[in-house]
């Protein structure tokens, strides 16, 4: 059983004669107070995390975890408001003795980054929306908050993965299900019947085929040849995966469990990076992002063209944050697939109305949220100023619209959200995700969410 906080904490007097320190000191303090005053923020992550790692001693009986859900929820809000790794973060708590006061651990044995990891994952990212969705109100009815104004944009968040070309896939097809197949010849010698796996070779064609794509002489037509040999290398060892899998599916307790799950999972993947090599180079087909797998590590990414400067392709997840004048995130949202940016906004309304009991004053937002004047209309009904500007060519009446200064202060008011925006990514993280897996890239984001609001209140 996880204790979900100690009932008793050490006394620590923490000053210093430099100011930058004690600023240092006073955000942590403002954040714990926050926490101890609202004990139903523990709560949610508690459920989550009370069975977590939990050991038994023998059936039916439980042993009491060494850490408690409090210090596993102040250690991740540490990680992201210091913005290091787990392995990062536990070495700087551990070094640190106002880090191990501010997260309860005191004098104890920090935990280790493995233990940390497996305590993370634990929180659902449902769990960080209802967290968020808590503090939320407790700001709303403390009158931290107001919702006077309201603005929306949407980000992209990277996911952890490498430039991904054809031939890149196919080697990383390779490579993966060559790591399980050793493993399963490792512990069931005969299972492979004899058939070697060929890493170097498939390794130097892959590397000819990346070097040779590089250069601006080649055509389509000489890399052909290369791209069938390399496709026939990983379709072979995709067919024996699978005679594998097959073989295990009889006797599944004979290897270590979870082996077959993965060699199937990588086999499944394989074939589809198979499919799509085949499709755009031999057959010379166009093939839509949406059918694309970017990355057999995250096959949930997302090709997004936006055309940034620098940067007209990522790979990743769109984010929509909703924030009012405090620059608190009263909302978010975490897309599998890129919406349409203007069917957001009445979830957007129904939230904010359903936080602070009635529609803002204002909303702001980008010209991306522009779907027609018909629709700009009917939100004046609920909205008094609604910044959204016009896409292409304006009437007289639609160019004094947005000549009024109501709109125009607005308007300045929904460019502090770019602020904010890179806040969350250069200083909290929020710029790629490294945890993997669709369910945690959705958490990752609600806890640097729920760090950054903490980190706003703090400064009220």
């Amino acid at each position: 059983m996880r204790l979900k906080f100690l009932s008793q904490s050490e006394i620590s007097w923490k000053h210093s004669h430099l100011v930058i320190t004690n600023a240092y000191y006073a955000k942590y303090e403002a954040i714990s107070s926050l926490l101890d005053e609202h004990p139903e923020l523990l709560a949610a992550a508690h459920e989550d995390l009370k069975t977590a790692l939990q050991r038994k001693t023998r059936p039916g009986a439980g042993c009491q975890c060494q850490y408690t859900s409090e210090q596993v929820l102040r250690i991740l809000i540490s990680q992201v408001v210091e913005g290091l790794s787990l392995r990062g973060i536990v070495i700087r708590i551990d070094d640190s003795t106002y880090l191990r006061d501010f997260v309860r651990i005191y004098g104890a044995p920090m935990m280790d980054h493995t233990t940390l990891c497996k305590l993370k994952n634990a929180i659902r990212p449902e769990t960080w929306e209802r967290v968020n969705q808590r503090l939320a109100k407790a700001a709303a009815e403390n009158g931290w908050i107001t919702g006077d104004r309201v603005r929306l944009d949407t980000t992209l968040t990277e996911t952890n993965i490498h430039w991904p070309t054809d031939s890149s896939l196919l080697w990383d097809s390779y490579r993966v299900l060559s790591s399980l197949l050793k493993q399963v010849r490792d512990e069931k010698p005969d299972i492979l019947g004899g058939r070697r796996l060929q890493d170097r070779r498939v390794k130097r064609l892959a590397t000819r085929v990346a070097r040779k794509s590089n250069r601006k002489r080649t055509s389509a037509k000489q890399l052909k040849p290369l791209y069938r040999r390399l496709i026939d290398h990983v379709e072979g060892i995709c067919d024996l995966a699978q005679s594998v899998c097959l073989n295990l599916a009889a006797a599944p307790h004979e290897v270590t469990p979870g082996l077959p799950v993965a060699l199937q999972h990588f086999e499944t993947l394989g074939r589809r990076v198979i499919d799509q090599a085949r499709r755009r180079v031999v057959e010379g087909k166009q093939v839509p992002n949406e059918e694309k797998l970017f990355s057999i590590f995250e096959p949930h990414t997302e090709l997004i063209i936006r055309g940034k400067a620098g940067k007209a392709i990522e790979f990743g997840h769109m984010i929509q944050i909703q924030q009012v004048s405090e620059k608190f995130i009263t909302d978010y949202e975490v897309f599998e697939k890129r919406p349409v940016e203007h069917t957001l906004l009445d979830r957007a309304l129904r939230s904010h109305r359903e936080l602070f009991g009635s529609y803002p004053d204002a909303i702001a937002a980008d010209k991306a949220y522009y779907e027609s004047m018909e629709a700009i209309r009917a939100l004046e009904t609920k909205v008094n100023v609604v910044a959204i500007g016009k896409k292409g060519k304006r009437t007289v009446e639609e160019t004094e619209r947005e000549n009024d200064p109501l709109f125009g202060l607005a308007q300045r008011f929904r460019a502090g959200v770019e602020g904010s925006i890179s806040f969350l990514k250069r200083i909290l993280g929020l710029s790629r995700c490294f945890n993997k897996g669709w369910e945690h890239f959705r958490a990752t984001v609600g806890a640097t969410i729920f760090a950054h609001n903490l980190l706003v209140l703090a400064r009220c």
